[in-house]
């Protein structure tokens, strides 16, 4: 039976992953979908020597062809950035995203923000190329489409893709927030707003369930512990788990553990461990549950190869394997 691959590409604090699924009916006999794209500023791969690479750089490097969907779980600078050039070079067919398909062309862009500090400079940054990327999309023939919770796909043979948050409640609450931000004209009031809203974007990234022939991959983007209380904790069972948050504290408690049960998971933390990223204790608590840990980059103090990705070949019923790509770019 042929077998899916998932590719969580090191793109150092942010995430970036690259699915290729067999699809006879696709060019070069695969369906093909990324989710979320790192960040987009240069200072992030600058220090090359764990590997960390820009997504459209890996992709080039691996003579990607097409992209079928591209996927970004929310607005935030080291998630959608990185995606800004891919439509430029590999148009994809659908965008899927958890705001209103036309938002980008009603909002304006935001005005500048004096003396910003680096989070608001990059939640502003992130909020611009969302626009730019929608435009980008739509100018290359794709479809955006927003999903919330309920909402179901089978693109290719084999694979059933579910989104599991936001509920539709909650996905309308923040296409208001948003709104409401850009409606904003005081500017002590606007950088409250802003304040708010990007301290509370990562409980409206869209979780994803993937299922492959029976084996199940949970990516939620950056939900933390406090963002699944509306997902029923049956449907979050999966075999391979990316942990929330990039592995902070409080992307996971023991309670989410063992609702998911995973064999292997995944962490995307910087290698520096930037905010407390691949926390100690949270790593313990995956430990202890049985899971095998796995990094997109390679956090200070754990013996790690340099690599450029990690790369799972995921089979039916729960088989997998896993393995990091120590190909070049990698400081080995």
């Amino acid at each position: 039976m042929e077998k899916m691959k998932l590719t969580f590409v090191n793109v150092g604090y942010g995430e970036a992953i690259l699915l290729e699924c067999p699809d006879p009916a696709r060019p070069g006999g695969a369906f093909v979908m990324v989710i979320d794209g790192g960040s987009g500023e240069d200072g992030e791969y600058r220090d090359r020597a764990s590997g960390r690479v820009p997504l459209a750089e890996y992709l080039s490097a691996g003579k990607l062809d097409h992209i079928d969907v591209m996927v970004c779980t929310h607005v935030h600078e080291d998630h959608l950035c990185g995606l800004v050039p891919l439509p430029g070079r590999w148009p994809p067919g659908e965008f899927w995203q958890t705001l209103p398909e036309s938002l980008h062309r009603s909002l304006g862009p935001l005005p500048p923000l004096p003396e910003a500090s680096a989070s608001q400079r990059k939640f502003l940054q992130s909020i611009a190329d969302y626009r730019t990327l929608c435009a980008g999309v739509e100018a290359g023939g794709g479809v955006i489409r927003t999903i919330s919770a309920g909402w179901e796909a089978g693109p290719c043979p084999g694979l059933t893709v579910r989104c599991l948050g936001p509920s539709r409640v909650r996905a309308a609450e923040l296409a208001a927030l948003y709104e409401d931000l850009h409606r904003e004209k005081d500017p002590g009031v606007f950088r409250r707003k802003l304040a708010s809203l990007d301290g509370a974007m990562n409980n409206y990234s869209a979780v994803l369930l993937l299922e492959y022939r029976g084996t199940r991959i949970l990516l939620p983007g950056d939900t933390n512990r406090l963002g699944y209380g509306e997902i029923d904790p049956a449907d979050l069972r999966a075999h391979i788990f990316k942990v929330g948050h990039h592995g902070q504290r409080d992307g996971a408690d023991a309670a989410l553990i063992q609702a998911v049960r995973p064999r292997a998971a995944v962490c995307c933390a910087s290698s520096d461990r930037r905010y407390q990223s691949a926390h100690p204790e949270l790593l313990r608590l995956l430990s202890d549950s049985g899971a095998d840990l796995w990094f997109s980059d390679c956090p200070s103090g754990l013996d790690l190869p340099p690599h450029r990705a990690l790369e799972f070949t995921v089979g039916a019923e729960g088989a997998f394997t896993a393995e990091y790509d120590r190909q070049e770019g990698a400081d080995v």
